[in-house]
């Protein structure tokens, strides 16, 4: 099968709105290459090591492709994206000298390449994301995230996924009930589980995002703990009023954690919902905001009875805890 290929060079800050945009013109799959550079500052505080630079990306800056069946209209697509990335610089995302390319690809030329670049990740004090393909020996305490993302979002590696990967070690209490809101690959799920969550609902708009979700929580023997939903946002909770409902969703309502790692314009719509799926006390991880949407996402979880307990960074973005009141 052979596919449309287009590739945006950008900037690092602009990474995950520009993911998104390709995911909902309708993209296949969306890979992601950041700057290989030394220069820039890593974390190191989980004895982490790093290569010598596997490419010559500047730093700062991205190569984000989508790929999209053949006999779909390029051109068309082309426009959108650019007229979406044209507004960025209006929330304050930088994308100076962006630039695009397209052609047509194998689908073997890309579905697997990047395999090279994703190794064995220590995301938190306890939790390792390891691809299947890969071999490696867990440490002492250590909880291993078995991963094949396929064409859906989440490895872990961005910024994003891991604070929510941090703040979910440090907030999951054994027996509690989860809901991952957006769940792409599963990553956060799996991990929620891992940590001791009783049962987890993962759900997301995406039916690649459901397939891969649902079977990376079967590679990790978490079936029975795991279900996935295909929902807009917490549509499917509608269906979870009845005894019949919640036996659908796995999770008993209302639940004492709900994790959300979309875009914050995304956040802002669905902020009654999550207040509502919460219990008195219960704690809502709310995570891929780009810190100049840091105030509109903290005045909104206040005007929806929200208290910040906590908040993280990771380069530009933020992660906030917050308790319903």
């Amino acid at each position: 099968m052979r596919w449309h290929e287009i590739t945006v060079n950008t900037t690092e800050m602009a990474i995950e709105m520009i993911s998104n945009f390709i995911h909902e013109l309708g993209a296949g799959g969306v890979s992601i290459e950041e700057s290989g550079t030394l220069n820039k500052e890593r974390d190191t505080s989980l004895g982490q090591w790093y290569e010598l630079p596997l490419n010559d990306i500047p730093e700062g800056r991205a190569v984000i492709k989508g790929y999209f069946v053949e006999g779909t209209d390029m051109n068309g697509i082309l426009e959108r994206l650019k007229t979406s990335i044209g507004q960025l610089p209006e929330f304050g995302i930088d994308i100076s000298d962006t630039t695009y390319e397209m052609r047509i690809v194998d689908e073997e030329d890309w579905a697997n390449a990047w395999k090279q670049y994703f190794k064995p990740l220590r995301v938190s004090e306890r939790l390792t994301i390891k691809p299947t393909w890969e071999e490696y020996k867990a440490g002492q305490d250590e909880l291993i995230i078995e991963l094949d993302p396929g064409m859906a979002f989440g490895t872990g590696t961005h910024a994003t996924t891991s604070l929510c990967l941090k703040t979910l070690e440090k907030v999951i209490r054994p027996g509690v009930d989860v809901i991952d809101v957006g769940t792409g690959s599963g990553v956060l799920a799996i991990a929620a589980a891992k940590l001791g969550a009783r049962h987890v609902l993962a759900v997301d708009l995406d039916p690649v995002a459901v397939s891969s979700a649902t079977e990376n929580a079967r590679l990790n023997g978490l079936e029975s703990h795991i279900t996935v939903k295909l929902s807009d946002l917490l549509q499917v909770l509608r269906e979870g009023g009845t005894e019949e409902g919640t036996d659908r969703l796995g999770v008993r309502l209302p639940v004492q954690v709900v994790v959300a790692n979309i875009l914050a314009e995304i956040l802002l719509l669905f902020m009654q919902d999550v207040y509502d799926a919460l219990e008195s006390g219960g704690l809502y991880i709310a995570s891929g905001i780009i810190k100049s949407k840091e105030a509109a996402v903290e005045k909104a979880l206040t005007e929806h009875q929200f208290d910040i307990v906590e908040r993280s960074y990771d380069q530009d973005w933020v992660v906030f805890v917050a308790r319903k009141r």
